[in-house]
């Protein structure tokens, strides 16, 4: 078994007792839960706020190797701009699916396991919301970003100049140039 067979936390909301489903292949389970985000469900720039509402639409369903969950996962997103650095604000809906193993069953090592007759859904959670956010959202498609110099919001203003820049390995002949004057 590998770590993701450890014991689960009954008390997590993400932690499923499936004591009448185990061993009885062909058993359908439906759940309709709204439960609070885990801490970290995201990546840097885009992320699921801790404690917002998770609404999960969830199959579980007996099967001779385990329990296999499908479903849905619909989560409010927060995060920033990659360029402008603009607070971001979304909604998302996340597919679930992940075969939980019974333990005296032959499976990979990246398997998950029934363990003590529950199943804890925030690994599998965390892979599907993790793996499909964008690693540089964007406030819209053409977000200028923001200026080099002065760290202005270019989408502010687009037309945002300091005038002519001189290549500072020159400056000094300039000021050397304007006193001679």
């Amino acid at each position: 078994m590998n770590s993701l067979s450890r014991s689960a936390d009954a008390r997590s909301p993400l932690v499923f007792d499936v004591h009448e489903m185990s061993r009885q292949a062909g058993t359908m389970k439906e759940i309709s839960r709204s439960v609070p985000a885990p801490a970290d469900l995201g990546v840097e720039m885009m992320r699921v706020p801790e404690g917002s509402p998770i609404a999960l639409e969830l199959r579980l369903q007996s099967v001779v190797e385990g329990i296999w969950v499908s479903g849905t996962a619909d989560v409010e997103l927060a995060g920033e701009c990659s360029r402008c650095l603009t607070p971001l604000e979304d909604e998302a809906s996340f597919d679930l699916e992940e075969l939980f193993v019974h333990p005296d069953r032959e499976a990979d090592e990246d398997a998950t396991f029934v363990v003590d007759e529950r199943i804890d859904l925030e690994p599998a959670l965390r892979d599907a919301v993790v793996l499909d956010l964008p690693f540089t959202p964007l406030c819209r498609e053409d977000c200028a970003g923001l200026c080099t110099i002065c760290g202005a919001n270019l989408n502010d203003d687009p037309e945002h100049t300091h005038g002519e820049q001189v290549d500072p390995r020159w400056s000094t002949l300039l000021r050397v140039d304007t006193d001679d004057n």
